[in-house]
């Protein structure tokens, strides 16, 4: 969500100004093939590894003699290393005790002492406005695979006997915030159940994909679903460019409120996306392309990890059949469909 703004700085400062991107370990293979910086530094709050402690990034930042530092986060942590760094500008989310830290700053509208649920890439996008990007320009995400990426999906297609990409189906349904959480996952059954609907009739592979943490639940799916055009990422070896590449070459996603959902949207495939503990707006890329799929209930949106009452009826009541029209609806559409939502705006200078 973060390569809208960089297009914008990149096209407002042109060759007039060098990119430094400050990022963690595994941030770097998301932007892998993307050419949005000159240098990186890597950062890992509490690493053992000195080369990516804050002590050894705050060194960097200094040399590098920076003008000015745009912090895309929204902690205090990482307000306090962006005034350690020296930049006479620093721009950023004036939340959390940080205002005082920041030379130019905005603020998420609040209602009833709660932010107001606004798109993460708009307020991305209007931090940069204040470098003096135009505003009402508009920027969609991108991202690249590299050539190593995209042999690893070969080797993939091969293990596993898939058939052309563009009779594949990605699905991607675990819960996401790093493995540590159930409550964005669709209850494995009904995945399975979708899976094996798809392949039977529309005659498609579907292709669960997966990090380190999530094989199990990948693995159980499949076996779940009984069908032998439904397969997984499990016992492969994974990486985020395979997950890239993978989703790039495939006729459709469908993925749970998790991040590989945006690759898709920085690739073009259509996209449903089920959503059930968290806001549909915090995670709004205004792309055309899918479908949002959430089941109404009165505790939420609650944006916990696990849910609280135990009955998990957000996703639980996300039945099958409604996200079986929401794939077929996408496959039977034109390239050029767009699918609007509202996208409530939460943001003020």
């Amino acid at each position: 969500m973060t390569t809208p703004a960089l297009q914008a700085l990149r096209s407002h400062l042109g060759s007039h100004a060098s990119f430094v991107g400050v990022m963690r370990p595994s941030v770097v293979d998301v932007l892998g093939g993307s050419q949005w910086f000159e240098r990186q530094l890597l950062y890992q709050p509490g690493s053992k590894n000195p080369r990516l402690t804050s002590r050894n990034l705050v060194r960097s930042l200094r040399n590098e003699n920076l003008d000015s530092v745009l912090l895309l986060t929204n902690s205090l942590r990482t307000g306090i290393l962006g005034w350690l760094s020296g930049a006479k500008q620093r721009i950023g989310y004036a939340h959390y005790g940080r205002g005082p830290l920041l030379t130019e700053k905005i603020r998420f509208k609040k209602y009833k002492g709660r932010f107001v649920p606004s798109p993460t890439m708009l307020g991305y996008l209007k931090l940069t406005h204040l470098l003096g990007c135009p505003e009402g320009a508009t920027w969609p995400l991108h991202l690249e695979t590299t050539a190593a990426d995209e042999a690893a999906a070969d080797q993939t297609w091969e293990r596993l006997h898939l058939p052309d990409p563009k009779r594949v189906v990605i699905f991607h349904n675990a819960g996401g915030w790093g493995g540590r959480a159930t409550s964005k996952s669709w209850p494995f059954g009904h995945a399975a159940e979708l899976a094996r609907k798809i392949a039977l009739q529309e005659g498609l592979t579907v292709l669960f994909i997966c990090g380190p943490q999530e094989r199990a639940l990948a693995a159980k799916t499949v076996l779940a679903a009984a069908h032998p055009r439904v397969k997984s990422l499990a016992d492969q070896s994974l990486s985020i460019g395979l997950t890239k590449a993978c989703i790039r070459r495939s006729r459709l996603m469908v993925s749970s409120d998790s991040g590989p959902r945006h690759f898709a949207a920085a690739f073009g495939i259509p996209l449903v996306t089920l959503f059930g503990p968290t806001h549909i707006a915090w995670g709004d890329t205004d792309y055309g392309r899918m479908i949002s799929l959430q089941h109404d209930v009165p505790c939420g949106p609650c944006m916990q990890k696990k849910c609280a009452l135990a009955h998990h009826h957000c996703m639980q009541k996300l039945t099958v059949e409604q996200v079986y029209s929401a794939v077929n609806q996408l496959l039977q559409a034109p390239s050029q469909t767009v699918f609007n939502q509202e996208r409530p705006l939460g943001i003020s200078a």
